[in-house]
């Protein structure tokens, strides 16, 4: 059973007990005739006929509250890999609208929008998301919508619903909600979770002291958690990353763009499994190191925004305060293994804070030679305003593509 403690800056939504899902999905149908609910799911074709994704359709299959599904496809540069994401969501009784991304129709708005100054960024789940957004918005079905990836393994209707349910809700007040849960197998996972992110905002706030962005980022239970929820006036005004640091440059927007009070966090399951990444040492283009600089960079990003004075000396200084952080959190995390029977590679945690180190190294030199540099795209309200007949040229492209 969960604990209820209320971590502070925002509100946090424990599962206590034995679900009765049968009352949340009742309530969830109630609730949808005032707030229609639209389903995000960017997708990459690799994970197409996969166990995960295919454990979702099943489960999704059984979901009856739910105005559209919309899926993003990214990767189907070849016509069949298309007609085979098409295929396989055909079955869904919702009749998903799919997202050819690579196709020749929306790479000609793509083209669009770059000859108007407002690149939507290299492909990658931030573009898959943000297009996914423009769709919900020109299709003008939804009120809220919900978002999930595709490869969660230990996915389940009671998942979907306990996401849903804090924005439907029409008497609990919140516009966001982001889901967090425990990660574990015979040993814990989410290294960038519990050996950069906790670690780092921690180091910056024995630095910078109590910045009401720190107190807010450190109250999320997992900040990198790609499930949330949010009412369909935020997705308007959201300036999405197109980088690796999608999940923590959203929670800077929503933090930007909503009152404290709106915000929330639901845990969703017991245990959350999905693909891992390969920490990729030697390599800062790939893998959890790659992740690791943009998240960094996010971060400073953010701070500067906020007025606060980024220099040589603080950079120096968060070193040494991230190495102490995580010497903390190694032991910490040492102890949890043990008193659940979890294995703990002591070896393999150091390594992964080694290579966090040289991350956060390289995250501030390329901050400080370009800081004005942004991975985020334009919101929708701004595409909206330079092409006004955008939105339309969307909603028929994508109806051509599902034809």
């Amino acid at each position: 059973m969960s604990d209820f403690f209320q971590t502070g800056a925002i509100a946090t939504l424990h599962r206590l007990g034995v679900t009765n899902l049968v009352r949340f999905e009742r309530q969830l149908r109630e609730f949808s005739q005032e707030t229609p609910i639209a389903l995000v799911l960017p997708c990459h074709v690799r994970e197409l006929g996969g166990p995960a994704l295919r454990n979702i359709a099943r489960e999704l299959k059984q979901v009856d509250y739910l105005r559209q599904i919309i899926v993003g496809i990214d990767g189907a540069h070849r016509r069949r890999d298309w007609l085979r994401a098409r295929k396989f969501f055909s079955h869904l009784p919702q009749k998903p609208v799919l997202l050819w991304n690579d196709g020749p129709r929306l790479q000609a708005l793509y083209k669009k929008l770059e000859e108007a100054e407002l690149s939507p960024g290299e492909t990658g789940k931030g573009r898959n998301v943000w297009t996914c957004f423009g769709y919900v918005l020109a299709s003008e079905q939804a009120r809220m919508v919900v978002l999930h990836d595709c490869d969660i393994i230990t996915y389940n209707r009671e998942l979907l619903a306990r996401l849903c349910y804090p924005v439907a809700h029409p008497s609990l007040g919140f516009d966001f909600c982001k889901g967090y849960y425990a990660r574990f197998t015979d040993h814990l996972n989410g290294r960038v979770m519990r050996l950069l992110v906790t670690p780092l905002i921690r180091a910056l706030k024995s630095i910078i002291g109590q910045h009401p962005f720190l107190v807010y980022m450190d109250t999320f239970r997992y900040p990198l958690a790609g499930e949330m929820s949010l009412d369909v006036d935020m997705v308007r005004r959201l300036r999405i990353p197109h980088d690796w640091a999608l999940e923590i440059g959203l929670l800077a927007e929503v933090f930007r763009n909503s009152a404290p009070r709106a915000i929330c966090q639901a845990e969703l399951c017991d245990n959350y499994e999905h693909k891992h990444q390969e920490l990729s040492v030697r390599d800062p283009d790939k893998g959890l190191n790659k992740m690791a600089i943009d998240i960094v960079k996010s971060f400073f990003r953010r701070m500067a925004a906020e007025g606060i004075k980024l220099d040589a000396g603080l950079f120096d200084t968060l070193l040494i305060a991230y190495m102490r952080q995580a010497e903390d959190t190694l032991r910490f995390y040492g102890a949890d293994a043990a008193v659940n029977g979890l294995i703990y590679h002591r070896h393999e945690e150091e390594r992964a804070v080694a290579t966090f180190v040289r991350s956060i190294r390289a995250a501030t030199e390329a901050f400080q030679q370009d800081p004005l540099w942004s991975p985020l795209i334009s919101n929708w309200n701004r595409v909206e305003s330079a092409l006004p007949n955008f939105l339309d040229e969307m909603r028929e492209a994508v109806r051509a593509d599902n034809e």
